[in-house]
């Protein structure tokens, strides 16, 4: 089980860094808006976090797919939301 602090910090720190990305107008890596991938990870991460924190576990399935598809459009150059999404893998490790 993750301590509740840390994946509540983790949550905290990946929704921080979508924010960001949104307000900086971030790209996606074929040069297009990432507006729309950015605003649906987020309603994702929110929805995510409240069972998370009770649970003190992270669905697994949902954080490969959701990090395969962020890498699929996220820019090389900027990894920082593969980063916040790792941090969440970090502050809930799977049971022994």
């Amino acid at each position: 089980m993750a301590n509740p602090a840390d994946l509540q910090s983790a949550f905290d720190k990946a929704l921080t860094q979508v924010q960001r990305s949104i307000a900086s107008g971030m790209k996606t890596s074929d040069g297009t808006s990432a507006r729309p991938q950015l605003e649906k990870l987020e309603r994702e991460l929110r929805a995510q976090r409240p069972s998370s924190l009770e649970d003190g576990s992270v669905d697994r399935e949902w954080l490969q797919k959701t990090v395969r598809w962020v890498v699929e459009w996220v820019p090389e150059t900027d990894i920082t939301l593969v980063a916040a999404l790792g941090r969440i893998v970090r502050a809930a490790p799977p049971p022994a």
